[in-house]
């Protein structure tokens, strides 16, 4: 018995090792998807030059839907300034989708919050609509290959140590998991 105990404790740290399923420290909201293709994402900036998902393989991407109305977005966008401040370096890209409004009202909004992001404008929500967020703010990770691995619904944190951390750590293993 203790032999067998013991051998499939060595087969579970092994499939551990060599297939890791999630992040070792999630923050709080964040929920673990089972790999599935990312919706396509083709969308224009405020200045009419186009976003491309799929151009995007090979990075970890931050898609995130908000409106200017909402309050927990207007809450979170800060944090979410400083995060993009701190990680675009490492190889972090944004696609800030706001929903159904217009250029002078994201361009006032961003202004105030963040206006080092490009702001991609779904004037008439069809790209929200292909994703389905359950409401606003919501933000998908996508993966490398183009994959959705993580969803957060509702304002977070995202300048706070454990989300920071979470995010390097995807950054850092730049791979699939």
């Amino acid at each position: 018995m203790c032999k067998r105990l013991i051998q499939f404790l060595l087969f579970t740290a092994l499939v551990t090792a060599l297939f890791p399923t999630q992040a070792t420290n999630t923050p709080t909201g964040i929920l673990s998807l089972s790999p599935t293709p990312a919706p396509s994402l083709q969308i224009q900036d405020m200045d009419g030059e186009a976003f491309d998902l799929s151009q995007h393989k090979g990075s970890w991407v931050f898609v995130h839907f908000w409106a200017s109305w909402c309050g927990p977005c207007r809450k979170e966008m800060p944090a979410i300034a400083k995060m993009w401040h701190k990680l675009e370096s490492q190889g972090l890209k944004i696609a800030l989708v706001n929903t159904a409004e217009n250029e002078d009202t994201v361009f006032a909004f961003l202004a105030t919050y963040a206006p080092e992001i490009r702001a991609l404008m779904d004037k008439d929500g069809q790209a929200t609509e292909k994703w389905q967020p359950r409401g606003l703010p919501a933000t998908f990770l996508v993966d490398p290959k183009g994959q959705l691995r993580f969803q957060a619904l509702g304002g977070r944190p995202w300048d706070t140590a454990p989300y920071l951390a979470f995010l390097q750590q995807l950054l850092q293993q730049n791979h699939v998991r």
